[in-house]
């Protein structure tokens, strides 16, 4: 089923021209019954019941709106021209908004591709670009929409890691536009036969479960704290090595490898730990 967009006549004229022909009904009708003519009666009584049933045929199309026509049952086309239009009475008309819409999904709970429950929600904004397909290939097209996008939030959250582990793997958290364009991507396939267009799909909330959140943050936090841990104690290195280099160029002390092991302790003992050391200042021998 695919959209047909079809002919519509313009509705100011058409229900000019009916008020005319009314016009004419009444005065023919006062005429038949001034005259007692009964057949001019009757002429008159069929060109108002015309007339009344030629004025259901109008109808009206807001901007972003298409019309779809049926008739007893069978799909004649659609309009989408802007305005008071008028088509065949017997026509039935069911109007579809084709504006950009945007709803968010509920908070879900799933397991991520590890095994951790995270909570996880989207924002999704859609339009329907093929109003016959949104209406004769779903019951309902909105209910449809969001129960897919539900669906396929559920089949992504479930194919990534929350947290990046290894070099070049795509996480939920650290992700996002892949992430999203992945969604878009997802949706774009579930909602193509309902004629309905994903614009956006993005993210709105990400976090852990609350039966394991405290734990996942501590492994956060010693996550966090080894790499700095990492970066302070290579640095360090760093600057013991040149400080006994500088020494041993400079001449200005000789130390053996047991003074060298015992000045190595001493300056990482200094540049690593949380807290100032207190020197001890050796004011007798060398030793």
């Amino acid at each position: 089923m695919k959209e047909n967009p079809t002919h519509s006549l313009p509705g100011i004229p058409t229900l000019l021209f009916l008020l005319l022909v009314g016009a004419f009904g009444f005065w023919l009708f006062i005429g038949g019954v001034a005259a007692k003519a009964d057949l001019q009666i009757g002429a008159a009584i069929v060109v108002g019941i015309l007339v009344f049933l030629a004025l259901t045929g109008l109808y009206k199309v807001e901007p972003n709106q298409a019309a779809v026509l049926s008739l007893f049952g069978k799909y004649v086309g659609t309009v989408k021209d802007n305005g008071l239009r008028w088509n065949n009475p017997f026509y039935a008309k069911k109007k579809i908004s084709q504006r950009v819409r945007n709803f968010e999904s509920g908070k879900l709970k799933v397991n991520e591709l590890d095994g951790s429950p995270i909570e996880i929600a989207a924002v999704i904004v859609w339009q329907v670009v093929d109003s016959a397909e949104a209406v004769y290939n779903v019951d309902d097209y909105e209910s449809f929409v969001h129960i897919q996008s539900e669906s396929a939030l559920r089949a992504m959250a479930t194919s990534y890691p929350y947290d990046q582990h290894e070099d070049g793997q795509f996480a939920l958290r650290s992700h996002a536009a892949e992430i999203s364009q992945h969604l878009k991507d997802e949706l774009a396939e579930r909602l193509a036969d309902a004629g309905v267009q994903v614009n956006d799909a993005r993210i709105s909330h990400l976090a852990y479960a609350p039966e394991i959140a405290h734990a996942m943050l501590q492994r956060q936090q010693a996550n966090a704290v080894i790499a700095a841990r990492t970066r302070i104690v290579a640095g360090a290195v760093g600057m013991v090595e040149m400080a006994l280099a500088e020494l041993q160029k400079n001449g200005v002390v000789q130390l053996d490898e047991e003074r060298k092991a015992q000045m190595v302790s001493n300056l990482l003992v200094v540049l690593c730990g949380d807290r100032s050391t207190q020197p001890i200042v050796n004011a007798g021998t060398l030793y």
